[in-house]
């Protein structure tokens, strides 16, 4: 009975997607094919609805394969290393980073051909200079695995895009074609580049569809062997022990003309689709879609909690670097109040740096563009770079920051200053107590600073934040009582073993803004169960700071304990007075 209603639901998603499709087969046999594929030598299980698949504990360490390398003792530079990546970054993982840590996502190890592995050649192959799939189960085995489904485009070198090019299967029908005559105008682009790339193939010249690069070649989903394709990978992905989905730009895989192209029906009803079939087969797989788009969008693909499980929190980067730089917390404030609370079964995945840069589309209608602007000039002052795209209107406008964030809090919108790690920390301790899961970019749990050779020689902006660590060095900086680097680490640690230990801190754990005096941040969670309350309160600012505790009301018949300090209130009246970027946990447990 599971089989039959789960092909029920499939031709119910598909009917959706494919309405105004012309299909060669019928909807009942492209469900019985999909499902075939996805299934594998599993049953078909009924998923628990509204399930929250994480708890307080999860956390989810983002990082190339090739983040950390161990090189021979040799003078050459560019030497092969000593050994595979993948197994250099299990152990460091295995030796640095558990228990604190449990969940690791390698962005993309697959062959390919550009954007640090974003261009795929090849889904079903490890990166030969990485690893191979058993360090992938390796892993896998030791921490929950996160990987990307690279899902809108493929390389234009992958053996796909070739077959197209000779009119030959597969591939041949599997990319999104256009031609130069449409009105493409309203098509929301996150690049400066031309969208349409003349090729020629067997069939005469095509106009590609390149929504990112001309190396990145998009895929037509109106032919359903394309899905299919996916399903067959994601199945493969799923054998090889990963749990978790990242998939990447999403939010424009399904093209039509005259529409904007971005956040169509169809695209939401095909990440429904993934979900129903995978969730059918391993029940415990968590779906996150990668959405740089604005706030409101973004939160629109959680669906019903039928769509993704977590969405990425891409308002909160841009808008806590504004905070710090400014000392306002005004933005961030506002923000944090129109925000809806998860649904049971779903989550925001918090994260506050990653392998791309600091998106500004995010905080569009959330701050106005004096203040995009004067944090665009603090990167270019800190060393970043700043990446355009083409609006609607033709003219080139900021994209994202790129820069390392700990060289972003250096200091204020006024210049550097002393306070740069504690800023630093600060805005960590803030993303650990959000609602939600937390995702620690592995240049910042080392704080990382800017790698100006790897922009000079690739002259890519985000490569600035894309550092390869040789293993020996980063265990030697992580060993110097002198380094920052070292303090950085301990301190992230520390917060991390705290927060695993907080069952306010669940994802979904209740939370409400605080409001507190100008130069305070400040929020409250309480534990699904209603057993632990915790007032988290960060000095945002550059100067001392007293924070009133009567102002937070707390229940004076409970003792009440700072978890970072471990300083016990002894008068619920008394007043603490707060360094600069001081971060304050306020456990009555």
């Amino acid at each position: 009975m599971t089989l039959e209603l789960l092909q029920q639901r499939v031709i119910q998603h598909l009917t959706c997607i494919y309405a105004e499709v012309e299909l060669p087969t019928t909807l009942e046999q492209l469900a019985d094919r999909l499902i075939n594929t996805m299934q594998g030598d599993d049953p078909v299980r009924d998923p628990t609805p509204h399930k929250n698949r994480w708890d307080e504990q999860d956390m989810i360490l983002i990082a190339y394969g090739d983040s950390i390398i161990r090189h021979a003792n040799t003078d050459d530079a560019v030497a092969k290393p000593e050994e595979p990546p993948l197994h250099t970054l299990h152990r460091f993982v295995k030796n640095q980073c558990l228990p604190e840590l449990n969940a690791l996502h390698i962005l993309p190890f697959y062959p390919y051909s550009s954007d640090e592995g974003f261009a795929v050649m090849n889904y079903v192959q490890v990166n030969e200079a990485l690893g191979n799939w058993q360090h992938i189960r390796d892993i896998s085995a030791d921490v929950r695995l996160m990987a990307d489904l690279v899902i809108n485009h493929c390389s234009s070198r992958s053996v796909w895009f070739e077959n197209f090019i000779q009119g030959k299967e597969p591939g041949k029908g599997y990319f999104k074609t256009a031609s130069p005559s449409d009105d493409l105008v309203q098509v929301v682009r996150p690049r400066t580049s031309p969208l349409l790339q003349a090729v020629e193939t067997k069939d005469g010249l095509q106009h590609v569809w390149c929504t990112f690069s001309h190396d990145q070649v998009d895929f037509d989903f109106a032919n359903p062997d394309v899905l299919n394709e996916f399903v067959g990978i994601i199945r493969h992905y799923l054998d090889n022990g990963v749990r978790i989905f990242r998939l990447d730009a999403v939010a424009f895989l399904w093209k039509k003309l005259n529409t904007r192209c971005i956040n169509l029906p169809e695209t939401h009803e095909v990440i429904r689709l993934l979900r129903t079939l995978i969730e059918h087969v391993e029940p415990n797989v968590i779906i996150i879609t990668e959405t740089n788009i604005p706030n409101r969008e973004n939160l629109s693909y959680f669906g019903n909690a039928n769509e993704a499980h977590c969405i990425y929190n891409f308002s909160l980067p841009p808008l806590l670097l504004h905070t710090l730089l400014s000392g306002d917390s005004t933005a961030l404030k506002h923000w944090m109040m129109s925000m809806p609370p998860a649904q049971q079964g779903t989550a925001y995945f918090n994260f506050i740096a990653s392998h791309d840069g600091i998106g500004l589309r995010p905080v569009e209608g959330l701050l106005d563009q004096a203040q995009i602007a004067e944090m665009v000039s603090t990167t270019a002052k800190y060393g970043g770079k700043v990446s355009l795209r083409t609006a609607p209107d033709g003219t080139n406008t900021p994209y994202e920051l790129n820069i390392a964030l700990f060289d972003a809090l250096q200091g204020t919108h006024q210049g550097p200053d002393k306070w740069g790690v504690a800023r630093f920390l600060c805005a960590h301790a803030i993303m650990f107590a959000l609602e939600g899961i937390p995702g620690l970019y592995i240049h910042s749990l080392l704080g990382t600073t800017n790698d100006y050779d790897r922009f000079e020689n690739s002259q890519h902006n985000r490569a600035i934040n894309r550092h390869r660590w040789q293993e020996s060095d980063l265990l030697a900086k992580l060993s110097n009582e002198n380094a920052h680097h070292r303090t950085v680490f301990k301190a992230m640690k520390n917060l991390m073993a705290i927060r695993k230990a907080q069952s306010a801190f669940h994802p979904n754990a209740t939370q409400y803004t605080l409001h507190l005096s100008e130069g305070l941040f400040g929020f409250w969670r309480q534990s699904i169960n209603r057993s632990q309350s915790m007032f988290c309160v960060y000095n945002i600012s550059d100067e001392v700071q007293t924070l009133t505790l009567a102002d937070l009301n707390l229940i004076e018949t409970e003792q009440w304990k700072d978890l970072i300090t471990a300083e016990v209130i002894a008068e619920h009246t008394q007043t603490l007075s707060l360094a600069p970027y001081q971060a304050v946990w306020l456990s009555n447990k």
